[in-house]
């Protein structure tokens, strides 16, 4: 019996390439559908999470949204890996700095995700799971980046459940962004964690390629508009990281 289409995506395997770029966003979906991609065809709208199939560079690439926080990548990462044949998933997304040495609208790259969620807890692993991409994803995206002469970063990214956190009464420091950023990491973020986990439990490749808009120690932000629009470069990056996969 076939498992298609899932109860989120009405689709079959063969309207996904092996490589999929998930923004968070649908509308940045859309966005890179027309104006990355020749040929995109819409094969997927199950809930407004649109996503395309096209090609770039005469390559055939799929762009699929996947919805705000770990619960909703968790799902969409899942089914493509399993249910449609989609080896390679890539998200594009945004990010908040934690680093002073990171700017906005700088492109960070997350080797590793920590984060405050239970969603290994499914696991039952006697133990701490370290989420980590896909080496052979970052070789290619800091490849790419440098052939590109993109200003980017690797490390440890933040993926947080909670994007408004009710820290009243708490001691200064216990959930601040110092306590993550004096562990080196980068940037925080929503999506990344269950991202890896998914693709290490299915034998699969993944990769967050987040640009920063907004820095949570200075303050500097950008619109929700320009989220959309213009994180151009990343978009650019990761379409031409895939054509190494």
């Amino acid at each position: 019996m076939a498992l298609y289409p899932t109860p989120h995506i009405n689709a079959a395997p063969s309207d996904f390439a092996r490589t999929v770029l998930m923004p968070g966003d649908p509308l940045r979906s859309k966005f890179i559908a027309e104006n990355f991609l020749s040929d995109a065809k819409l094969v997927n709208n199950v809930r407004g999470i649109q996503g395309y199939t096209g090609r770039y560079n005469g390559e055939r690439v799929s762009v699929m949204a996947s919805g705000m926080g770990m619960p909703s990548i968790g799902i969409y990462s899942y089914e493509l890996y399993n249910f449609f044949g989609v080896e390679n998933i890539m998200r594009i997304g945004s990010a908040g700095a934690l680093s002073e040495k990171i700017k906005v609208r700088d492109i960070v790259i997350g080797m590793g995700a920590c984060t405050n969620s239970n969603y290994a807890h499914q696991y039952h692993l006697p133990g701490t799971f370290s989420a980590v991409c896909s080496y052979k994803m970052l070789k290619a995206c800091a490849d790419t980046a440098d052939e590109m002469g993109a200003v980017y970063h690797v490390g440890n990214i933040l993926s947080s459940d909670t994007f408004y956190n009710d820290t009243e009464g708490i001691p200064d420091g216990v959930y601040t962004p110092s306590a993550w950023s004096k562990m080196g990491v980068m940037a925080v973020e929503m999506e990344a964690a269950a991202l890896y986990m998914n693709a290490a439990r299915c034998g699969k490749n993944a990769l967050a390629i987040c640009t920063i808009s907004d820095h949570i120690i200075t303050g500097e932000s950008t619109t929700a508009e320009e989220r959309q629009n213009s994180f151009t470069e990343m978009m650019e990056l990761a379409l031409r990281t895939a054509l190494k996969l």
